[in-house]
């Protein structure tokens, strides 16, 4: 294979002879070298990596509170939750349920409070019997449940339960 060459620059012709083999050679040189640009254009875009952002786990926390913690019979004593999740308060938890028994009582009555708005959930309930009671309040939220538990009474106090007595809820099924 010939190839000419002409240029026109000091006005001579020049002719260039180039041989089938070393055509041959450049042409493989030429793809060798956009395929060597291909593969670090892909390496260096497949190497970027997008900055994760690491978030700090944060926790469930419930703040449970009963006005007055000492009750007169019929008088009504207010429950409130207060729900928050690291320093977020929680509007839309999946469950909050009230459960109010009297100490040594199988009975235990669950109430869903109702939400007052910024993370508050609250229940106003008076009680026809003196004695110690006890509440749990049942929160899920953010995939973590928490059940903070206080005691109050109504009237005179009656024999409390031992710590882990209360342990063991009844389900209601």
């Amino acid at each position: 294979m010939e190839i000419m060459l002409k240029w026109k620059g000091d006005q001579k012709h020049r002719s260039v002879t180039m041989k089938k083999g070393a055509y041959t050679y450049m042409k493989k040189n030429q793809l060798l070298m956009i395929f060597i640009l291909l593969a670090l254009t892909i390496v260096a875009a497949c190497s970027q990596q997008k900055e994760k952002i690491v978030e700090t786990p944060q926790f469930l926390d419930v703040q449970l509170a009963v006005n007055p913690v000492q009750g007169k019979m019929n008088e009504v004593i207010t429950f409130e939750a207060k729900v928050m999740y690291g320093e977020k308060e929680v509007t839309d938890p999946d469950e909050v349920t009230f459960e109010i028994w009297r100490a040594h009582d199988d009975k235990h009555e669950k109430i869903e409070p109702k939400n007052k708005g910024n993370g508050v959930f609250a229940l106003e309930k008076s009680f026809a019997i003196e004695g110690t009671y006890y509440i749990y309040a049942h929160v899920t939220a953010e995939n973590m449940h928490y059940m903070p538990k206080e005691e109050f009474i109504i009237g005179q106090p009656s024999e409390g339960e031992t710590e882990g007595a209360s342990k063991v809820m009844e389900t209601g099924e």
